[in-house]
């Protein structure tokens, strides 16, 4: 169904869960594909394996940093202009964040989840967006805690939404220039990033009980709506976050 032969594309937080998923979807579709990860250098070469399997060989980029800070982001897109020349997707996968109730969080835990989920797209798309050069696709990567509210979940869920309230603004900005920005947004995925939430297994029980598909959404699923908006299919969406979750956000209760 896509075929990316020739296009660039950036995935951050790419060599786990969600952000690996499109990774390999990206590169089976024969794109050349950058990966960014933050520590974690065996889960980055096992990547770079999954990668090179689907891409029947051709070896991606591995940029290590930290997207909340803008040193970083500058090294990474400074080797992907070097390497490239440029650059056609965009993918602002990496997220973390304090799970804790509000009554407990800091200013340290606020600025650190803001930092990463939200402000991290603004200099990543300021620096992506000479390199797309007229045509582009930034896609964020967003929750249903932006608009719905989880235990524990008040600072990542405030950066959601403030990360889709941005996506929004920069469509305004960018869309003339041929730059089409969105977001995907995703409910419960049982990944290696659901294990850290002390609530885990009552997330995905009540996910279950108020889904109307029965089923918890794959990172799969969230890559081949991602794949979606990387595609010519989707020319004409500016500024969209576009929902993968077998129909839990119409059914939660409140």
């Amino acid at each position: 169904m896509f075929d990316f032969a020739g296009k660039k594309a950036f995935i951050t937080g790419g060599t786990r869960g969600i952000g690996l998923s499109v990774a390999v979807m990206l590169a089976k579709a024969g794109a050349d594909v950058a990966v960014n990860y933050l520590r974690n250098r065996s889960a980055a070469d096992e990547a770079r394996n999954a990668i090179m399997d689907a891409s029947g060989g051709k070896e991606p980029l591995l940029l290590k940093g930290n997207v909340a800070k803008d040193d970083d982001i500058e090294k990474m897109f400074a080797e992907i202009g070097e390497k490239w020349g440029g650059l056609n997707f965009l993918i602002s996968n990496a997220a973390s964040g304090v799970l804790k109730p509000s009554a407990e969080l800091t200013h340290h835990h606020w600025q650190w989840t803001m930092d990463i989920n939200a402000y991290a797209l603004l200099p990543l798309s300021r620096h992506a967006i000479p390199l797309m050069k007229g045509n582009g696709r930034i896609v964020a990567v967003s929750s249903l805690g932006s608009i719905r509210a989880f235990q524990n979940y008040a600072a990542v869920g405030a950066s959601k939404g403030a990360l889709e309230s941005l996506v929004r603004h920069l469509c305004v900005e960018y869309a003339s220039q041929g730059i089409n920005v969105n977001a995907v947004s995703a409910s419960v995925v049982d990944t290696d990033a659901l294990k850290h939430f002390p609530n885990r297994e009552a997330m995905i029980e009540e996910s279950l009980q108020w889904m109307p598909a029965k089923k918890l959404v794959e990172p799969e699923d969230v890559a081949n709506a991602i794949m979606l908006m990387c595609s010519d299919y989707t020319r004409m969406v500016h500024g969209h976050t576009f929902i993968v979750d077998g129909g839990l956000s119409i059914m939660l209760p409140g």
